[in-house]
């Protein structure tokens, strides 16, 4: 049997995240957290939905603004703006809920979630994961899930660039 999917819910609505995370809480739902730029797909990130996915039921994925990821990242950034980012995300399997967040860090959403499992790239140092303090407060849980080496955006258009100069 074939599952049909219509990709992944893209919901702005912070206050509608909210309700639908207390519904799952109340079903006995394991709500699992990611967050970053996205700005340019690679193998990394698919492998980073895959294993977090592999911790629980549902998947939130939220992704940083235009504005915020240019802050980050520079003027240059993003490549991609965040409408097409979210509905390039969407179409991954292992993605159940996309929301976008407007800070430098995603600490706000985190602290109005409080997912049960908080998972980040393993090139971060677990004392610097944003959001460690309240997800382990209310009971959850920060798995970091190891890096793959030489996957980074960053890495990747800086090789896109060394191709066209040379």
């Amino acid at each position: 049997m074939i599952k049909k999917r219509q990709g992944a819910r893209i919901i702005l609505d912070w206050k509608k995240l909210k309700e639908l995370r207390e519904k799952w809480r109340h079903q006995g739902k394991k709500v699992v957290f990611t967050n970053g730029c996205f700005d340019l797909l690679h193998a990394g990130h698919i492998w980073l939905f895959k294993k977090a996915k592999e911790l629980g039921d549902i998947l939130i994925v939220a992704v940083n603004s235009d504005a915020s990821l240019r802050r980050l990242k520079g003027p240059k950034r993003p490549v991609f703006p965040l409408k097409e980012r979210l509905e390039i995300l969407a179409a991954i399997e292992d993605i159940d809920v996309l929301t976008a967040f407007s800070q430098d860090t995603p600490q706000k959403i985190i602290s109005l979630l409080r997912p049960d499992i908080l998972v980040k790239g393993g090139d971060w140092p677990p004392d610097q994961v944003v959001g460690r303090k309240e997800v382990e407060e209310s009971g959850g849980r920060v798995i970091l899930i190891p890096y793959l080496p030489g996957l980074s955006t960053t890495q990747l258009l800086q090789k896109i660039i060394t191709y066209y100069n040379s």
